[in-house]
């Protein structure tokens, strides 16, 4: 089982990558990281007789490099109870992904794989992140993804997230259950 980690931050080596890392410790992971790459807002033309339009950037470079691995971890900080507009970004364009040629199949080879999210905020995160997670939950339905599980740890300045014990501990959870894989 491959798996790709997609990285929604823009602080590097900040809480949500920190924790991250943890889960992933010794595993053979494909890291990406969005805010590296230039990827344009979605323009929504699914109702335009030409329909999407390449836009020029780095999105279906990414998309690509992403289909090709069997599970999907969704990595953000939670900014106003919500991902990272790096990963918003990223997940809108689905909806020109959706109904691109090369990718008609798109939901078929979504609903093959296994999605996790891990999530740290610094505001009552336990309670505030959940938006985040039934975000997730609804975008992973609607693409048919199995969303397998999530992690929200609480931390605010650089280094605060390895006071959360009980983040850190279901980092090791969903470490042993990739391995498993």
């Amino acid at each position: 089982m491959s798996i790709a980690v997609i990285y929604g931050g823009t602080r590097p080596n900040g809480n949500t990558e920190t924790l991250t890392k943890h889960a992933i410790k010794n595993l053979d992971v494909d890291s990406i990281h969005l805010n590296e790459f230039h990827i344009k807002p979605i323009e929504d033309m699914r109702h335009d007789e030409a329909g999407f339009q390449d836009v020029g950037d780095d999105y279906d470079t990414l998309i690509s490099r992403v289909m090709q691995h069997d599970i999907l971890l969704f990595s953000t900080p939670v900014y106003w109870y919500s991902m990272s507009g790096t990963m918003k970004n990223f997940i809108d364009r689905w909806s020109q992904t959706m109904r691109e040629p090369q990718y008609k199949d798109f939901r078929k080879r979504m609903s093959e794989k296994k999605a996790y999210v891990v999530a740290v905020g610094g505001d009552s995160p336990y309670l505030k992140g959940l938006p985040l997670i039934q975000q997730f939950n609804y975008i992973f339905d609607f693409v048919g993804l199995p969303f397998e599980g999530y992690i929200i740890g609480e931390g605010n300045r650089p280094g605060d997230i390895y006071q959360d014990k009980k983040a850190f501990y279901a980092a090791e959870q969903l470490r042993e259950t990739l391995n498993s894989l």
